[in-house]
């Protein structure tokens, strides 16, 4: 049990620290949010107050509680074939004018816990299975990326995965993960999973034919919005196209790209 009262003057410092890590802009409503998922870092830390463990955070000293908290503070939910027009979109309007003969580059730009990129992977298996493809998927926080390699979920996770795709790339735990599905290891193989901040400067990744930046930008501001956009554009390759969440929207963000559909936008060659 939390014992601790999170006043508004340290809450307004954990808002500062992770607008300027991840850009991301917690309303006044996330307060109990923040309170609650640090509440068991100040118990594990014996530190006296929210405003204590601020300062253990920002003291340089422990990088990787530093680490741990933004983990804890940019977690999202997310599930399988979540918003499935996207997925739609993809095996009907992408996939089927392909050019087998290049490789099909998509890049999953906030990944979280990994079922956005394996559901984009079960699709790419299904309908290019004699094409080269490659899927990334990247998040701010390694914790969950070490849970989405490992490619283990509750088992009422596979209720919105469509049953063909299901029997074919998953399997249902036994023993010890009895009540789990596994993505299947050849499946889990073509999807690099890789630590990245979208509010920083990218790492060299080359270019790509598809990136989703779903659910992510309802976090930024405006000016972080147009930032993100404006790193992740040069990575998409002329005729690319990049969905956002749903109640998303690029208008008036950037240019260079244009609307096919609300939430999906093609790139001008």
């Amino acid at each position: 049990m939390n014992m601790h009262a999170l006043s508004d003057q340290e809450f307004s410092q954990f808002r500062q620290l992770i607008h300027d890590i991840a850009g991301i802009s917690l309303s006044p409503l996330k307060k109990p949010l923040v309170c609650g998922r640090l509440a068991k870092r100040l118990t594990h830390h014996r530190s006296g107050s929210y405003g204590e463990y601020f300062k253990l955070l920002v003291s340089g000293d422990h990088p990787e509680e530093l680490q741990m908290a933004v983990d804890l503070l940019t977690t999202n939910e997310t599930y399988f074939f979540r918003e499935p027009k996207h997925f739609d979109f993809l095996r009907d309007k992408i996939l089927p004018s392909w050019n087998r003969m290049r490789t099909f580059r998509v890049w999953s730009a906030a990944s979280s816990s990994g079922q956005e990129a394996y559901s984009i992977a079960m699709l790419l298996a299904e309908h290019l299975p004699d094409a080269p493809w490659e899927v990334l998927a990247s998040d701010i926080s390694s914790r969950v990326l070490e849970r989405a390699a490992a490619g283990i979920y509750p088992l009422e996770h596979a209720s919105h995965i469509p049953p063909a795709l299901l029997s074919r790339y998953c399997l249902k735990g036994v023993g010890a993960q009895e009540g789990n599905l596994r993505i299947a290891p050849e499946l889990r193989a073509r999807v690099r999973f890789m630590q990245i901040n979208l509010n920083h400067a990218l790492p060299k990744i080359g270019e790509f034919d598809l990136i989703w930046l779903r659910n992510v930008m309802i976090y930024f501001d405006a000016p972080t919005k147009t930032q993100v956009v404006g790193r992740l554009l040069p990575r998409l390759k002329p005729d690319g196209h990049l969905f956002v969440g749903h109640s998303e929207s690029l208008n008036g963000v950037v240019g260079g790209l244009r609307a096919l559909a609300p939430s999906i936008y093609r790139k001008s060659a």
